[in-house]
This record gives structure tokens, C-alpha cells and sequence, in this order.
């Protein structure tokens, strides 16, 4: 979820909700804000908010029902997960390919507060970012191919 996401606003009480039953469901529930955790989104492939995941012993399936308490539980109480194809190999969470997404993932959150404070910080004109930024990525690719 998102903070600034109305779908995820519009679950969050029924999420809650869920979230309470769990002890009696003998699961645990939890909820990640991608906008604090975003390798997280990378290895999960998060593309749409809110995106909802069920894990049982690495196993990864991505839930696409409706999104009541009842459903939910349901879900989960009878069994209705099994039904649901996993998340394929390459794509899980735990996968190498998603490691490398996640790093991504991070590297564009540093690359945006290194932006930040040049332009916050330091006062310095965004185009004048920009260029830094093009340079450092022409710098890093001549170093690579030596």
C-alpha cells in the first residue's frame, strides 16, 4: 500500500479487520508501505496498489479476489489459495532476477535524494541536476565498457 492511495484507504479498515482475525485464522497478516520499503515493490513486483499476497512455505500467490472480510477469510479458511496458480519461478519474491529488481528499486530511491539535495540542499538548478546525472551515467558506462 501507499499512503496517498485511495484504493489502499478505501481496505484499510478491512484490512484491520483481518489483520485481527489472524490469530484465530493461525496466519499472520501484515501490510508494507511502498513508499518506505521500495525494494520490497521491486521484488514483489508491485504494478498496481493495493497489491495483495498470500505466502505459505515460499510459495507465493498473488490474491485477485474481492476484497471483503468475508472473502478474505474465506481465502484463507477454505483453502480457496490452492486453487490459485503461483507466482512463476523468475518472478518470486525470492527469485535472483527480483534480488536484482529490488536493487533497482533502491538505487532509484538514492538517485532521487541525491537529486534532492542538489536541488533542495544545495540550492542547485534542477537542469544543472539533470546534467550532473547524465554525466555521471556517461562516466559510469565508459568505465564499464573499459
Amino acid at each position: 500500500y501507499a499512503p496517498w492511495c485511495s484504493a489502499c484507504q478505501q481496505l484499510e479498515l478491512t484490512w484491520e479487520s483481518f489483520a485481527k482475525e489472524s490469530e484465530h485464522l493461525d496466519i499472520t497478516v501484515g501490510k508494507v508501505d511502498v513508499t518506505q520499503e521500495p525494494g520490497l515493490s521491486g521484488r514483489f513486483f508491485v504494478t498496481t496498489l493495493p497489491t495483495i499476497y498470500h505466502a505459505n512455505d515460499g510459495v507465493f500467490r498473488r490474491y485477485l479476489g474481492s476484497r471483503t472480510l468475508e472473502d478474505f477469510q474465506d481465502y484463507v479458511l477454505e483453502r480457496k489459495w490452492e486453487t490459485v496458480e503461483p507466482v512463476a519461478g523468475w518472478k518470486s519474491p525470492s527469485s535472483i532476477m527480483m534480488h536484482g529488481m529490488a536493487g533497482l528499486f533502491h538505487l532509484s530511491g538514492w538517485i532521487r535524494q541525491i537529486h534532492g539535495y542538489l536541488t533542495g540542499t544545495l540550492g542547485i538548478h534542477v537542469w544543472i541536476s539533470y546534467a550532473v546525472f547524465i554525466l555521471a551515467t556517461l562516466l559510469i558506462g565508459l568505465f564499464l565498457g573499459l
